[in-house]
């Protein structure tokens, strides 16, 4: 088969494929009684990676050369990179929330390259000098994937927001930091302690409390209540309406795995950029010239870092760190596209003006 002709038409498979997808999700979000959509969902996602992996096979075996050299080549790297981190989060949250926010970015990624991007820069041409290394693939690859990750993290944050409403919320989960642990908003109580202790402050609760019942008659204790607390302290969190024990879990799980799909980003963000820098020298002749790419990559660095600090140090957790990881999804936008298209510069693909 003409390699050019199957790239064509997996790349608008894929398009069209991420665009079902989305649907399938977003029916699931609305109709969360139909279990087969998240099913499909999955396997949309799957088979939208499948087809974006083999069309950069392909794309690999006509020109020659690992593809990453274009616009167009690494779109679909990206979105294959956000595919294949969405399906290990999905994995591991069991949240089929995780691609309501995924399915769509992907799918306008694959429609930029697919429907947006003139023919000129689709087509694969030979390398310019600088490109013929073998650090194209150490440092570009990594860069891109970790570019997935944050993107898919910072989404997830995102997601947090929303679901909490904006809320300042207390947290319990592995992903604190040193904070230690913290309520969930919940205290479970023998019997015999719900009269004799006092419950816990709304605002620590988030305006619930939870006790235990032995009214399952065999008298082992094992059924959970929640009871709302009513409280008259002053209150500067609870003015807003309490959050569900669903939305409360649910807002655990996104932010539990936000924290480690950007904990995974980070160190690869960090060995692209070290690569990149050797790849420089060897190309250029000095290590770090502050290009506009170069400059947006320290930005997006330090972004995440304080990110990162700030949750394993300080002991954030909930709204604070979800809205630098929002902050860090634009970012990341401007350091991989912005300085490409409308910057000059040394890795410039082309710019409008």
């Amino acid at each position: 088969m003409n390699l050019v002709v199957l790239q064509n038409w997996l790349d608008n498979a894929s398009f069209a494929i991420l665009f079902l997808t989305m649907l399938v999700y977003w029916g699931g979000a609305a109709f969360p009684n139909l279990p087969y959509l998240a099913a499909l969902g999955t396997a949309g996602m799957a088979i939208a990676n499948l087809c974006m992996a083999t069309l950069l096979g392909a794309r690999w075996i006509e020109a020659g050369y690992f593809p990453l050299s274009n616009l167009y080549e690494s779109l679909f790297f990206l979105t294959w990179g956000i595919t294949t981190v969405h399906l290990i989060a999905e994995s591991s949250s069991r949240s089929r929330l995780v691609g309501v926010v995924t399915a769509p970015v992907a799918m306008l990624i694959a429609a930029f390259a697919t429907l947006t991007l003139p023919s000129q820069m689709q087509i694969s041409e030979p390398l310019v000098p600088a490109l013929k290394s073998n650090w194209l693939m150490m440092h570009v690859s990594v860069m891109m994937l970790s570019y997935s990750a944050l993107m898919v993290g910072s989404l997830l944050a995102i997601a947090f927001l929303v679901v909490t409403r904006g809320q300042n919320i207390q947290l319990q989960g592995s992903s604190v930091g040193t904070g230690g642990y913290r309520s969930n908003g919940y205290r479970l109580h023998k019997v015999s302690e719900i009269i004799s202790q006092p419950p816990t402050s709304a605002v620590e609760n988030n305006g619930f409390a939870r006790f235990e019942s032995s009214s399952n008659g065999n008298g082992n204790g094992n059924t959970a209540v929640l009871n709302l607390v009513s409280t008259s302290e002053p209150q500067t969190v609870a003015s807003a309406e309490p959050l569900s024990p669903q939305r409360l879990s649910l807002a655990e799980t996104l932010d539990n795995i936000s924290y480690r799909i950007i904990g995974l980003g980070f160190p690869l963000l960090t060995i692209g950029i070290i690569a990149g820098g050797v790849w420089a020298n060897e190309a250029w002749g000095s290590y770090w010239s502050w290009d506009p790419k170069e400059t947006w990559a320290l930005i997006t660095w330090l972004v995440f870092a304080a990110y990162l600090h700030a949750r394993i140090t300080r002991g954030w957790q909930g709204r604070s760190p979800a809205i630098l990881a929002a902050t860090g999804f634009v970012v990341v936008w401007v350091c991989y596209l912005g300085v490409n298209l409308l910057g000059k510069g040394l890795h410039s693909y082309g710019w409008f003006f």
